[in-house]
């Protein structure tokens, strides 16, 4: 209950030594040099008992919240405001926080957060009210009469996430049941955050280590959502008052850092702005350049990773534009006006962040080799990368097409909180689900990969073929049979890069299933959750044996149909790598050599086939072998003199071919095989498949064919098969 938080002007062991350069985040750079400096908390709770103003009239108290509503929304109803702050003002007189305030003084500066960051006026309505069914005589049902149906929703789900003991929000089960009461819709979690930022800005009152204990669940959950949501103004001044009361010490330092910079009297970042606003204006591009200092955990992350620190490490560049086109014109010249540094441009414009992020991100180099980052976007760009979901206004326009069940689904919810509560729903145990979540919140970093309808699927660093499966295709994942990688084959274990393409190869049989071994090889909660769910209710089908699901020979061979006509009866189970059961007398095609009276015989490592270009060298005992003329086999024959003999087809036209099959494991792929080469009129004189290899199985197939010309009609086929990636002519 946030009533334990105290007065933020009260001295305490966290305040931050420079707090201006902790409250920034909350509103965009541009607007902070014009912005309020902060409201002064103990004059509102003054204001709050002088009681309601005069009726219609907006009392002084919410002033403050209705200047900064206004600032975002110039045409808002502020009625309900003033309605609604009457009601908490009157429910919650005569409660007061630890420090000794008025605990109206609360909910009033949660509001002010989010009319700040541009929340719409129901969300501010919610935000007044959001603790009076908890801790005083209101009811949901009074809200709904006086507020609406919206609005009641909020204050119910808000709530809901107050009867979360945050000691324990930690816990599984405990954070389970608070995304359920909160992902329906994003603006409960917005205020949420909102009431966790005034928290921590006002713990000075508490225990050392209550406040650790409040810092390390933020630092844990509630940070890493704020960055999910988008609300990057919440996240990075929660970051810096976690790292105040965790990390005391090091924030220190870097204060100490950022006093030392703000001495000095040259400013890198300033020159170049200013060359920067000349270039743009000689180009006639209207836009604005500002200054945009880091945050002192983002300062502290440079010093770890650079040393040393010079003034441009100290902030970056923002250009605000107008639309999206300027953002590449502004792109444009700056890199042909400046030295760019082209490994620093990232284009998230094109390829939005997860989080609905987006800009322009590239560098520029002094000459003193001092490199200045530089991030570039319009000004609507600029809002949303500020207040995320918070700036995306009410989601929800009633109509015909609203779910007669109840339910409710938020279109501009992120399609992160959109898979964590289809993870959360599909998790076969809380533990699961937690711990699969803590995995995520740890990924700080995000690579986008391309299908190849030119879709993107965002993925966590590290990821691999089977998370893009499980993220494209959910449980019908369990189906993926390999994948093409920029267009080659790779394993599903492989890890995909930033950029890369990914095609992904399903099978259609029913039976597919996933394996145990790709839970070694899944790293996104949405693939390790589906893979542990399916093996949870099999738990007899996928006995850890190291060899891939679906390529086991028992399970094979159990599985194969009758044999097809014409397949004989070893083509129905692998048989070992090499296969010296006698052959039949070959019925080669018909050859004629000019050498009279020597038989002719069909060389096995190429197994030509009429029309292929042929040669053929004399053997012991009178024999002209065949080869095709491309043969590996044919070079080192001359080389060792061998006679080479002319020979040339002649109008027998049945042949023998051996061709090889390369596939990926599953289950019946043998028979299907088998009766596709059936189907093509072949007869299978011999056949094996060697062990399977990283889910890679190599079928070889010696194939009598009543006439050559069928041939390429027959390696058609045979690709055709669900899984059989390449089919080639045997060169050995």
């Amino acid at each position: 209950m946030s009533a334990e938080a105290t007065n933020p002007a009260t001295p305490g062991p966290v305040a931050p030594p420079a707090p201006q350069a902790l409250t920034p985040s909350v509103a965009p750079t541009a607007a902070r040099r014009k912005s309020r400096p902060r409201i002064d908390l103990r004059r509102l709770g003054r204001v709050a008992l002088l009681g309601p103003a005069v009726r219609g009239r907006l009392p002084d108290a919410i002033s403050h919240v209705a200047d900064a509503h206004r600032a975002h929304h110039p045409d808002a109803d502020l009625e309900p405001l003033r309605r609604a702050y009457v009601l908490a003002e009157s429910s919650h007189r005569g409660q007061t926080r630890k420090s000794g305030e008025p605990y109206i003084t609360h909910p009033l500066a949660v509001t002010l957060i989010l009319a700040e960051l541009g929340a719409e006026t129901t969300t501010l309505t919610a935000s007044l009210l959001h603790d009076t069914v908890e801790d005083t005589d209101v009811t949901l049902e009074q809200v709904r009469e006086q507020f609406g149906e919206e609005v009641r929703y909020l204050v119910d789900g808000v709530t809901k996430l107050e009867k979360v003991d945050y000691g324990a929000a930690a816990e599984p089960e405990t954070f389970r049941k608070m995304l359920v009461a909160t992902g329906s819709d994003v603006r409960v979690m917005s205020i949420k955050l909102a009431d966790r930022l005034h928290n921590m800005r006002t713990l000075g009152v508490m225990r050392p280590e209550k406040q650790e204990r409040i810092a390390k669940v933020t630092r844990d959950v509630l940070i890493p959502l704020a960055e999910r949501l988008g609300v990057q103004a919440l996240k990075t001044e929660l970051e810096d008052l976690v790292f105040a009361i965790l990390h005391p010490e090091e924030y220190e330092h870097t204060r100490e850092l950022i006093a030392g910079n703000a001495a000095r009297e040259a400013d890198p970042l300033a020159e170049v702005a200013e060359e920067m606003r000349g270039v743009l204006r000689e180009s006639d591009i209207q836009a604005e350049v500002l200054i945009r200092p880091r945050h002192f955990v983002s300062v502290h992350r440079v010093a770890r990773k650079r040393g040393r620190l010079r003034g441009a490490d100290f902030g970056r560049l923002l250009v605000l534009v107008g639309e999206d086109a300027d953002c590449y014109g502004v792109l444009g010249e700056l890199h042909t006006c400046m030295t760019p540094v082209v490994s620093e441009f990232k284009d998230f414009i094109a390829v939005p962040k997860f989080n609905l992020y987006q800009s322009l991100h590239t560098a520029v180099a002094r000459p003193d080799g001092q490199v200045v980052e530089v991030l570039i976007r319009t000004h609507q760009m600029h809002k949303v990368a500020e207040a995320g979901v918070v700036a995306l206004g009410n989601p929800y326009a009633p109509g015909a097409d609203d779910p007669a069940d109840g339910e409710r689904a938020d279109p501009t919810r992120p399609g992160w909180l959109s898979r964590l509560l289809d993870w959360q729903q599909a998790a076969p145990d809380p533990d699961t689900f937690w711990s699969t979540l803590r995995e995520d919140l740890a990924q700080d970093r995000e690579i986008t990969v391309f299908r190849p309808d030119g879709g993107t699927l965002g993925l966590p660093e590290g990821a691999t073929c089977v998370d893009a499966a499980y993220a494209q295709y959910g449980e019908d994942a369990h189906a993926c049979i390999g994948a093409r990688v920029n267009g080659r084959l790779a394993t599903l274990s492989t890890v995909l890069k930033d950029g890369d393409t990914v095609q992904l190869l399903m099978g259609q049989d029913p039976a597919s299933e996933p394996s145990r071994e790709w839970l070694d090889h899944a790293h996104t909660p949405a693939a390790r959750i589906a893979i542990q769910r399916w093996l949870a209710t099999h738990p007899g089908d996928d006995a850890d044996t190291g060899e891939p699901s679906g390529t086991r020979p028992g399970r094979q061979e159990a599985a194969a149909p009758a044999r097809p006509t014409g397949a004989p009866a070893e083509s129905a189970a692998p048989a070992g790598p090499a296969d010296t059961a006698p052959a039949p007398r070959p019925r080669g095609a018909d050859v004629l050599a000019d050498l009279p009276g020597a038989s002719v015989r069909l060389a096995r490592c190429c197994t030509p086939v009429p029309p292929d270009e042929i040669t053929g060298f004399a053997v012991r005992g009178g024999v002209v072998t065949v080869h095709r003329a491309e043969c590996a086999a044919v070079a080192p024959m001359k080389s060792r003199g061998r006679a080479e003999i002319g020979v040339r087809w002649g109008d027998t036209a049945e042949c023998r071919v051996t061709l090889v099959a390369e596939s990926f494991g599953r289950p019946h792929l043998l028979a299907d095989l088998t009766e596709a080469i059936a189907l093509e009129g072949a007869e299978i004189v011999s056949a094996t498949v060697e062990p399977p290899s990283q889910q890679r199985v190599r079928h070889t197939y010696t194939l009598q064919l009543p006439d050559a010309a069928r041939l390429p009609g027959l390696m058609r086929a045979m690709r055709d098969v669900p899984g059989v990636y390449d089919v080639g002519r045997a060169q050995h």
